[in-house]
């Protein structure tokens, strides 16, 4: 483990409000992190520790963490987190740095890779790979059931806790996570809530997407990467990323994947191994 100074840090995009945490020397390489769906920076904690001589910035993403949430007129549309990260990337005056990216966040990561070449020098996707992605002929019935989870979902209201254990054992009954880990996630996501706690997180997440790429359209993306990048994955992680790495693997330009073992946050249950992987990737590039 190195020594670590993990630290709130925050971003005013003007459009949206991103908080997350950073650790390291302001003047070491950049590692970005991206976390996944209903996750938050904290995912990357375990990570961070292992992490030595670089300046890593994990962001929580709209709706996410101590991230504000969008406007009551928006939703939570996949391509807009593109968008998100185009903010920060010029906020910042960003260029060619290297990104980590967890799960939703690997989908985001690989079409701004796609769209931004010159921002992105490496990419490392952390059980993901590719996007959730349709048939051209599932376009109505997909817009329907997003309309009506809309609705749905203006009569439901957040789940109250009495306490944080319980709201981690709540977690963890809809995920592959440890207690340890999934404390770290949730400690980050909660907010007081009258005699309890509930979830920081916005409601609007959970609606379903009124649309999903079509299958062509996330091939082309893939197509569009041109950067080196390397999958890390969990053998019990999500199934859809043995199967991706066959439809997708062939279809990046330089592409490596490498199995440990463990679930869908491999990153935080195999910190120390998947730390030496990104080190020697990053470090290593020319090797593709």
């Amino acid at each position: 483990m190195v020594n670590t100074n993990i630290h709130e840090v925050s971003f005013d995009l003007g459009d949206i409000q991103l908080n997350g945490i950073s650790n390291g020397l302001m003047d070491a390489p950049l590692l970005l992190c991206l976390h996944g769906w209903l996750d938050n920076a904290a995912s990357f904690i375990p990570l961070i520790e292992q992490l030595d001589g670089y300046h890593i910035i994990a962001i929580d993403w709209p709706g996410h963490g101590h991230s504000a949430h969008r406007g009551q007129d928006a939703h939570y549309h996949f391509i807009d987190y593109v968008y998100d990260l185009l903010l920060l990337f010029e906020h910042n005056n960003w260029q060619a740095i290297d990104i980590i990216a967890h799960s939703m966040g690997g989908m985001v990561a690989s079409a701004f890779s796609a769209a931004f070449p010159e921002k992105v020098r490496t990419l490392t996707l952390l059980d993901s790979i590719g996007f959730i992605s349709a048939n051209a002929e599932q376009t109505t019935e997909q817009l329907r059931n997003g309309m009506l989870s809309r609705l749905k979902r203006k009569e439901k209201r957040k789940p109250v806790h009495s306490s944080l254990d319980s709201a981690i054992k709540a977690r963890r009954q809809v995920s592959d996570l440890t207690y340890r880990d999934a404390k770290l996630i949730v400690e980050r996501g909660l907010m007081d809530y009258q005699e309890g706690v509930t979830w920081r997180s916005d409601s609007r997440l959970r609606n379903t997407s009124p649309y999903r790429l079509t299958i062509e359209q996330a091939q082309q993306f893939i197509k569009d990467v041109n950067m080196p990048v390397q999958l890390i994955y969990g053998d019990t992680g999500l199934s859809l990323v043995e199967h991706g790495i066959e439809f997708y693997g062939p279809l990046f330009k330089h592409f490596k994947a490498y199995k440990l073992s463990g679930g869908h946050h491999i990153h935080m249950e195999q910190a120390q191994k998947t730390s030496k992987l990104i080190e020697s990737f990053i470090k290593n590039t020319d090797g593709f």
